[in-house]
């Protein structure tokens, strides 16, 4: 979380807006550079990535958290179009020197625009949401993709090693022996 914090505080507002609303989101670099209004629902509090824009060429509903709906509304009315824009045009590009500037600011090495996305991801399974929602929420395709995060959380296993059967037949077992 310190590293982001740096990051954040590095980049130039726009990019950190961007920055900010990925680690919000886990959307794609390409889905939110090219993220238009009509594609934005904020009273629903939700946001679609059409089929032609996603990776699995599947329509993706996204349900926005709080702050990226209050992030959005600060952007609203700044383009008739684009979401994200910098002096009135669309942001086609996030690795600039900018970028790269608060990379090496904030001593991040090695760390890429799509890595915003593991670390969503990452927070998500860290706090508990189940690997089946996550998998809806990033758009993923298969599970296989999401299994990749599994190994950062444990505490949706402990329920089932706690089952009252298995402890008496385990603890049965166990004095037998």
């Amino acid at each position: 979380m310190d590293e982001v914090s740096k990051l954040l505080s590095y980049l130039p507002e726009h990019q950190e807006r961007i920055t900010r609303f990925a680690l919000l989101t886990g959307l794609r670099q390409g889905n939110i550079l090219w993220l238009e209004w009509s594609q934005v629902d904020l009273p629903r509090k939700a946001l679609w990535i059409h089929a032609d824009e996603a990776k699995g060429r599947k329509a993706i509903g996204i349900p926005i958290p709080d702050e990226a709906v209050s992030l959005l509304k600060e952007l609203k009315g700044q383009h008739s179009r684009w979401v994200f824009t910098y002096k009135g045009n669309r942001i086609n590009q996030i690795n600039t020197l900018a970028w790269r500037k608060a990379l090496k600011k904030a001593n991040i090495k090695g760390f890429r625009w799509h890595d915003l996305r593991h670390c969503w991801a990452s927070w998500h399974v860290q706090s508990g949401t189940p690997l089946y929602v996550l998998k809806e929420l990033g758009g993923w395709e298969s599970m296989e993709m999401v299994m990749r995060y599994e190994h950062l959380s444990s505490e949706h296993l402990a329920p089932y090693v706690q089952k009252k059967e298995i402890v008496t037949n385990l603890s049965r077992t166990l004095k037998v022996v």
